[in-house]
């Protein structure tokens, strides 16, 4: 099965210097796209070149690096502005990652609006990112946490949802992607159901944001959370999407510098959107990092991308197909480029560095996810997860890679 779209893969490979290398003597296969994704030269280049030629500490410094520096961490807001169409550029808040965006809105909004018996949804597919704060909200307030259950081809049970939505619901948090079963959730429907009875919904882009387009405002999502290290951009930097009139009205998340308007001992008042969420200098270098991956994206476009994985995933499930013994986890109709199997007799974690050996990458656990490990009644799944740099190639070297593990264990 070759290609039928036209797509500039050897182009986009010689972007990523790391796929030239060698594990084990053999050319890296890196199908660990869902845990990150490895970095473009523009993206590397960005954050060199900012810390040899602009770098200061930004906002309120008036000498010249100063300026340079806080042009280019809020150029890159715009950038993320754009790329999710969100209305303003003060609705997009800098954190650490998706995990942090989560907690900073459980934290903050949970304190402003949830209180003793009321109810959060989520979904039995979530990472743990978008169980574990939801749980804590839940200890510390007395709160009650719901979750909409899913059926064996890991699609949401969407006829449970109007049961879960009561007077009592004060937020939905949804993943828009699996990272464990590579499902795509029908969140426009979520956002609908839940709008009609006026409770707002987080979406967890954090595994969706590097497969698709996103347009928050067509979504009509309240929040809207990624990481930069799976959109090829630099680790620990992310970003919290918020509607203005959540984020006017929830308190800050942490106190300390560039986060206050006026500070006595008596009463500190808060700065205005987004800084009101921004405490203390930031991971100035990664936030320019990360919008270099927006242009470098951009220049692509979401829509090839999204046709060129699609290609790969269907590729890739039907040569999975055919190996006896391969189990795959996670069938659902709409599915992002994820392959999650196992094998009759053969543990993931020795799949995992069997393939290795063959310098194939991909993760084996349970992926952060362990309530759909236990769904699926299995310790752990092996995962193969595509990205835009991936070829039908080294989905055969894949391929071959299990039927020799096959053979080896018997």
């Amino acid at each position: 099965m070759s290609s039928m779209i036209e797509f500039p893969i050897a182009d986009i490979r010689a972007d990523f210097p790391i796929l030239a290398t060698q594990i084990r003597n053999k050319p890296l296969v890196y199908l660990d796209n869902a845990a990150s994704c490895q970095k473009p030269d523009a993206v590397i280049n960005a954050i060199s070149d900012f810390y040899r030629h602009d770098y200061a500490n930004i906002h309120r410094g008036v000498h010249t690096l100063s300026v340079r520096a806080t042009d280019k961490f809020e150029a890159a807001r715009e950038k993320v502005k754009t790329f999710i169409n969100a209305a303003q550029a003060k609705e997009i808040i800098f954190v650490r990652g998706a995990t942090e965006a989560i907690n900073l809105v459980a934290h903050s909004y949970g304190k402003a609006f949830v209180k003793p018996g009321d109810e959060i949804v989520i979904t039995a597919m979530e990472h743990h990112s978008n169980i574990v704060p939801w749980q804590m909200l839940c200890e510390s307030v007395g709160a009650v946490l719901k979750v909409l259950p899913m059926n064996v081809s890991g699609e949401l049970i969407m006829e449970h949802l109007p049961g879960l939505l009561t007077e009592k619901t004060r937020l939905v948090a949804v993943a828009h992607m699996s990272n464990a079963l590579g499902t795509i959730n029908p969140v426009s429907a979520i956002i609908e159901a839940a709008h009609a009875r006026n409770i707002p919904v987080l979406l967890d882009g954090a595994q969706a944001i590097p497969h698709m387009a996103v347009d928050v405002q067509a979504l009509d999502c309240d929040f809207y959370v990624f990481s930069g290290h799976k959109l090829y951009g630099p680790s620990g930097v992310g970003v919290l999407y918020g509607k203005q009139k959540w984020l006017d009205a929830m308190p800050p998340y942490q106190g300390g510098g560039d986060m206050i308007r006026t500070v006595t001992f008596d009463k500190s008042t808060y700065a205005g959107l987004p800084h009101k969420f921004e405490a203390g200098t930031p991971n100035i270098a990664d936030v320019v990092g990360l919008g270099a991956a927006i242009d470098y994206l951009a220049g692509i476009g979401m829509e090839a991308i999204a046709a060129y994985e699609a290609e790969l995933l269907a590729y890739a499930t039907e040569q999975a197909s055919q190996i006896n013994g391969l189990t795959l986890v996670g069938t659902a109709q709409e599915k992002g480029a994820i392959l999650s199997f196992t094998l009759a007799k053969i543990h993931p974690h020795d799949i995992g560095t069997m393939l290795d050996s063959l310098g194939i990458a991909i993760r084996a656990g349970h992926h952060c996810a362990m309530p759909v490990m236990d769904f699926y009644q299995v310790p752990a799944t092996a995962r193969a997860s595509f990205a835009m740099y991936n070829t039908q190639q080294e989905i055969d070297v894949l391929m071959a890679g299990i039927r020799e593990l096959i053979k080896l264990f018997g």
